[in-house]
């Protein structure tokens, strides 16, 4: 096996780019997952990159099913389906009608 292998990857810990909460969303330029723990800004913050989450979005918004693309506006912190300046999350697993707070998303693991 190669030596310079690192880890998986699934969960990577970064610098808090902000104050940031257990459960939250962080993006630190092409990163993005859900943090596991609370940091304050420049402190260690282990974020998951995969699995399944229940995160809030914009509750005017419906998903008409599993495998809607999600995007991230950092602007508002929520889950979008808003593609233009906003970075790409992951995928909807589920439909949610408009005025729903949350949707179960996907991350897309890739950056």
């Amino acid at each position: 096996m190669a030596k310079n292998y690192v880890q998986k990857g699934d969960t990577i810990t970064i610098p808090a780019t902000a104050a940031v909460v257990s459960g939250a969303i962080v993006q630190a330029g092409s990163i993005i997952g859900v943090a596991q723990g609370s940091a304050a800004i420049g402190e260690p913050v282990d974020v998951a990159c995969g699995g399944v989450w229940t995160l809030p979005k914009v509750a005017s918004e419906a998903y008409a099913g599993a495998g809607v693309p999600v995007y991230y506006n950092s602007g508002n912190g929520l889950v979008t389906s808003t593609a233009s300046g906003n970075m790409k999350l992951g995928v909807a697993i589920e439909s949610v009608a408009a005025a729903t707070g949350t949707v179960k998303v996907r991350l897309s693991g890739a950056f």
